[in-house]
């Protein structure tokens, strides 16, 4: 046997999935005459600050930009970001202690298990829950439990659910508001709470939050503004969603100074930081443009308002979300009659209409009977993957 059997938990990534059935689809007969609608990734159409990119290309030019970059070579980054924490929730960050540059968020909720559990230790993440953070807990070998998100709770994670036995035995609680993929926007109230076990229980509380500045309803929560932060919580802000950054994989973690010390020397053995030209223009992103998630919210408040209209015109029932760049949509009672899965639902829809959106299966047992759709196009081509939709799916209801 070549591969682990920890590959074999890990199974086979959703997006990763959906990138062979779209490059099939690309292939094939229908995408000359019906071009390819990716709405399955939240990689935004939207152009990030042109100060920031401008910078980035001035520093590229520079022989240093070329070098490893290794964590002395972050300090301008980790400053910048210390001063925007204390900016964005009035709480003084040690830059040197408490904050480390990320390789994308995904890098820290992939990695951190690593560093703070050992094999077989028992960890909690909601359900549904972004895929890497499952996937950190399986190459950390550790013992996964699950806190399922119910509709009828508003997704409101119900933690009395868990017996004192079991708080007994985690570790470590992975959670993330606003809530990728439900779109909803969370309580700070559930992250005092979730804070309040974690004292109690001594767990280390780890919280994914790239969407901070792109809550459309409500105040998004923070770990920062709970008690007890520096002695056991960790949090991963990320530039990809809020200066329209994606692909240049820019982010941070902000904690405690032993769980910082612990990812950084993980860190350490598995790779090295971005280059400099990158970082200079994430400093000049935090530091000059924080308002730019803000001049966002109003156009993917558009492009709920009038996908959620396009949609209930064939019939689709679909929850408002209350945050940005997501809608989170109920499979309706046809696609039940039939016996479908949402992932079965998505390959239809990619194959006949030319749409790609993601199974909520993908993001855990909880996301089962789900699909979640990313506003990352301009209105008018939202709709125009609607009325691709219209006349196969009255055909199907």
């Amino acid at each position: 046997m070549l591969t682990s059997e920890r590959l074999a938990r890990l199974g086979s990534g959703v997006f990763d999935r959906n990138d062979r059935r779209k490059a099939q689809y690309c292939l094939g007969d229908r995408h000359p005459q019906q071009p390819l609608i990716d709405l399955s990734l939240g990689s935004t159409d939207l152009a990030p600050p042109a100060e920031v990119i401008a910078a980035m290309a001035t520093a590229l030019q520079e022989p240093v930009s070329a070098s490893y970059c290794l964590h002395a070579g972050t300090e301008a980054f980790r400053h910048a970001a210390a001063a925007w924490c204390e900016r964005r929730f009035g709480v003084a960050v040690d830059a040197e202690t408490e904050v480390l540059l990320l390789v994308g968020s995904q890098e820290g909720t992939a990695h951190l298990p690593m560093a703070v559990l050992d094999p077989g230790d028992s960890a909690l993440i909601l359900d549904p829950s972004y895929p890497s953070h499952r996937g950190g807990l399986e190459l950390a070998d550790a013992r996964i439990h699950t806190l399922p998100l119910q509709a009828e709770r508003g997704w409101a994670p119900d933690f009395s659910a868990l017996t004192t036995e079991q708080w007994r035995q985690l570790r470590l609680m992975v959670l993330g508001f606003p809530h990728n993929p439900t779109a909803c926007t969370g309580d700070q109230t559930w992250l005092d709470e979730a804070m309040a076990h974690c004292h109690r229980h001594d767990l280390v509380l780890a919280h994914d939050n790239p969407y901070v500045d792109l809550a459309l309803e409500g105040e998004a929560p923070a770990l920062l503004r709970c008690p007890h932060w520096k002695e056991r919580g960790i949090e991963f802000f990320s530039l990809s969603k809020g200066w329209c950054l994606g692909g240049f994989r820019l982010a941070f973690a902000v904690g405690a100074a032993p769980l910082i010390s612990a990812l950084r020397q993980l860190k350490g053995v598995v790779d090295f930081n971005q280059c400099r030209a990158l970082q200079q223009g994430a400093v000049l992103a935090l530091d000059r443009h924080a308002d730019w998630p803000g001049s966002l919210r109003p156009v993917y408040r558009q492009r709920r308002d009038r996908m959620l209209s396009a949609l209930a015109g064939i019939g689709w029932s679909v929850p408002e979300p209350s945050m940005a760049l997501y809608l989170w949509m109920p499979l309706p009672p046809w696609v039940h009659s039939r016996g479908w899965s949402d992932e079965r639902l998505a390959a239809e829809v990619l194959e006949h209409c030319g749409v790609a959106l993601t199974p909520g299966s993908g993001f855990g047992t909880a996301g089962a009977g789900w699909l979640r759709l990313a506003l990352v196009r301009p209105v008018m081509e939202l709709e125009a993957a609607v009325d691709r939709l219209a006349p196969w799916w009255a055909l199907q209801s």
